[in-house]
């Protein structure tokens, strides 16, 4: 982004390789470079309810007058800051069939049922897999430990402190941490609701095998 002050472009370049980034967009905005550099994109995605929750909390800090039937009205039209969440989806999903060996699609409820299975699939698509005998001596389960939504969220540069990162709109760091429950939909949205998204997320993502 322009206006983004949050690990300017020059500071990236300056990252010694392998660099590890994160983004918000979708595979079309990404860099040509992306695949003739032999990156490895890890794409973790949402039950799009979810996915409509989180959103409404996030802008809600900034915004109180942004209501959960605005959320939904928009959301339902594709009208988010990086598009319909179906397109983001399927665009990496597509990515994910035909280059699997460089992108990686996973399913957020799907990792937090199965954490260890994942940090296994994830080291071995990144090439630096376990040692049988790291696993013998239960070292992804302290990988799992270390990287827990919980451990995260009580390291005080995640749970205090105000950063500039959404168009100098100031964010506390603890709005990046919530619940990372799966299916905390069910606590904002009404069965209507729920329903009608499902039917539009069903409608668009017919025929390509992704489902939510």
């Amino acid at each position: 982004m322009p206006y983004r002050q949050l690990h300017p472009l020059t500071d990236l370049e300056k990252l010694p390789s392998p660099r590890l980034l994160s983004t918000d967009m979708p595979v079309t905005l990404l860099p040509p470079c992306v695949a003739t550099l032999g990156c490895r994109v890890v794409y973790l995605c949402r039950s799009p309810k979810d996915v409509l929750v989180s959103l409404w909390h996030f802008i809600y800090n900034v915004n109180t007058n942004y209501s959960i039937d605005k959320a939904f009205e928009l959301f339902s039209k594709g009208e988010s800051s990086y598009g319909p969440i179906w397109e983001h989806n399927l665009g990496f999903w597509k990515e994910s069939i035909s280059n699997n060996d460089r992108v990686l699609f996973l399913k957020y409820d799907e990792m937090m049922a199965q954490l260890v299975e994942h940090v296994k699939m994830l080291a071995e698509f990144l090439r630096v897999p376990f040692m049988e005998e790291e696993v013998r001596c239960g070292v992804v389960e302290d990988v799992v430990h270390l990287f827990s939504f919980d451990k995260l969220k009580s390291i005080p540069v995640n749970s205090s402190g105000v950063s500039d990162r959404i168009g100098r709109v100031p964010m506390e760091n603890s709005s990046f941490f919530r619940t990372a429950k799966v299916g905390d939909w069910a606590n904002h949205l009404t069965i209507e609701m729920a329903e009608k998204l499902d039917g539009i997320v069903e409608e668009k993502l017919r025929g390509s095998n992704l489902t939510f």
